[in-house]
């Protein structure tokens, strides 16, 4: 088990903690992208994808969630972004093979 970071003397450990952290994020995000698929099977249309006002406030909660614990706002609302941006695409592509009995 890594170090946490206050406890870290050396670059190997900090290493090993962001490599872990790597790997935990990555769950995070196919958990999340999990969603994603849900949201493309419960959809009922493909306009229905993309919604703008939704993702303003994902972007909104991520950057006071980083404010709440001293990050750049700036650095998170750009990540979340991306992240935001690649999530509408994942779900386009999902709710395009979903069956729909059409």
């Amino acid at each position: 088990m890594p170090k946490l970071p206050d406890t870290c003397e050396t670059m190997a450990e900090v290493r090993e903690g962001v490599d872990a952290t790597d790997r935990e994020l990555v769950a995070l995000l196919a958990k999340r992208f999990g969603y994603m698929e849900a949201a493309a099977r419960i959809k009922p249309s493909r306009e229905d994808v993309r919604d703008e006002p939704r993702k303003a406030a994902v972007i909104s909660a991520a950057m006071a969630e980083a404010k709440a614990h001293g990050l750049p706002e700036t650095v998170i609302a750009q990540m979340w972004e991306v992240l935001v941006e690649g999530s509408i695409a994942f779900e386009f592509a999902r709710w395009d093979d979903h069956d729909r009995g059409e």
